[in-house]
């Protein structure tokens, strides 16, 4: 597993960096806001890809003295971290594209220009389906923000392409106005990548969904009469788990130990948990 999500981030970055290459030539040689506004956009890209590759490595770690529970957070760390990263720049962007709304500067669209915003969107496509899936597979929350910093960077870059084309129709003050929505969809992408990962960090607890899994799987273990407490909270991307089972009053010691570790062996099973707490309730 920790083999495919490293080629993953590995890949993440390669892309990352050819396109933050070409896109800055092509801003330099169009001289386009829009076009340097998604060199910017590809540039956070290869920072979060680097904060991403570590955070994923470091979460894999087996539990230490000092980080008992492992370390699942560091996913989510790095992706706010990231998401701090996009709102910077995509002030610092809006405050550029406003300038050239104010002042337009000529615009040179060579057929370069296009290739490599085509190129980019093309590129950007393949990057996402292909993000989306690993971080499906394993539920990996840096992967699949990654997925969607993806998804919105086509929308972006189809931007872009539409400031170069009207700007080289004479309505300079459109490469302005792209610009501005490419900081947008830079902080669009910050914004849901926050949320996300604030649940984590916070300590959200489980869906109604989840527990009503989690009530089925446990009433199904023989020797468990009922269940009358479930309470869950995240613990970097995994959830925790307290539990209280009903069992027979009239079981001994051992027996009603073994029907404990049996949910609980049963419930971290499950993918989405890491931990379960099980108390005895004799009835």
């Amino acid at each position: 597993m920790s083999q495919r999500l490293n080629k993953a981030t590995n890949i993440g970055i390669v892309v990352n960096i050819f396109l933050f290459i070409i896109k800055a030539a092509a801003g330099i040689i169009s001289n386009s806001i829009a076009i340097i506004s998604e060199a910017v956009n590809s540039l956070t890209d290869i920072v979060s890809s680097i904060a991403i590759k570590y955070s994923v490595h470091l979460s894999k770690q087996k539990p230490d003295e000092k980080h008992q529970f492992g370390h699942g957070a560091a996913e989510p760390i790095a992706a706010f971290i990231v998401a701090v990263f996009a709102f910077v720049l995509g002030f610092k962007i809006i405050e550029e594209s406003i300038k050239r709304i104010l002042s337009p500067e000529d615009i040179n669209a060579s057929l370069l220009v296009y290739l490599i915003l085509i190129t980019t969107i093309i590129t950007k496509i393949i990057l996402s389906q292909y993000q989306r899936k690993i971080g499906k597979i394993y539920n990996s929350t840096a992967i699949k923000a990654a997925s969607i910093d993806s998804l919105n960077d086509i929308l972006a870059s189809s931007i872009a392409l539409v400031g170069v084309i009207a700007s080289s129709l004479n309505f300079k003050v459109v490469d302005g106005i792209a610009g501005i929505l490419v900081a947008m969809f830079i902080f669009k992408t910050g914004y849901e990548v926050a949320v996300e990962n604030l649940d984590y960090l916070m300590g959200k607890s489980a869906d109604d969904q989840l527990i009503i899994r989690i009530m089925n799987k446990s009433l199904k273990i023989k020797g468990v009469m009922g269940l009358n407490d479930i309470r869950s909270h995240y613990v970097g991307d995994k959830f925790h788990i307290e539990i209280h089972i009903e069992v027979d009053k009239n079981c001994t010691t051992k027996i009603s130990h073994d029907i404990g570790k049996e949910v609980q062996n049963q419930l971290e099973d499950m993918a989405e948990i890491q931990k379960v707490f099980v108390h005895i309730d004799p009835v």
